[in-house]
């Protein structure tokens, strides 16, 4: 049984897209995920499982529309990995809250860098490897044009999470 983290991309609190935690949880216990987490109400979670991570994804994915009546992007990544990707954070900032990583779902070998450094302002310093997008935004990212631009110049499927949660799924990873 191997660890795992799932980011679902495009869950709001209130409103559209909502998704009470009990009921993700609920939803990947079904599916046969044992020990699961969930960590905020916008769709982070741990726990290990068996089978394929992507048939993982697509599975969450097909059991949250057929309950829940809408359709959402998720990314599934072996813990391993996800710890990597965020022991691997390249910046240091007094406040956390302007420390963030979008996770890949594959290599952005076609990433726009160009136009990603144009989109950065003065103060915000970006890097980018095969699994993630790493973003120092001092400022922060709601007034980004780099944080709005990410995913366009990319080319790839990502969802981003700042790093006082990505510290806390390794937490609650390392519990496991």
């Amino acid at each position: 049984m191997r660890s795992c983290v799932i980011l679902l991309r495009g869950i709001n609190v209130g409103g559209k897209n909502r998704l009470p935690m009990a009921e993700l949880r609920s939803v990947l216990s079904d599916l046969g995920c044992e020990n699961v987490s969930t960590y905020i109400q916008s769709g982070n979670a741990v726990c290990q499982f068996h089978g394929k991570l992507e048939a993982l994804s697509a599975q969450t994915a097909a059991a949250i529309e057929k309950k829940f009546k809408f359709e959402l992007d998720i990314l599934t990544l072996d813990g391993t990995l996800f710890q990597k990707i965020a022991g691997d954070f390249p910046f240091v900032a007094e406040d956390p809250k302007c420390l963030h990583t979008w996770f890949l779902k594959q290599a952005a070998v076609n990433a726009d860098t160009e136009r990603l450094r144009e989109l950065a302002s003065p103060t915000e310093e970006f890097e980018l490897t095969p699994r993630a997008f790493y973003l120092h935004a001092p400022e922060g990212i709601g007034r980004s044009r780099l944080a709005a631009g990410v995913e366009k110049c990319l080319g790839v499927p990502c969802t981003a999470r700042n790093n006082r949660t990505t510290a806390k799924l390794c937490e609650l990873l390392d519990s496991l």
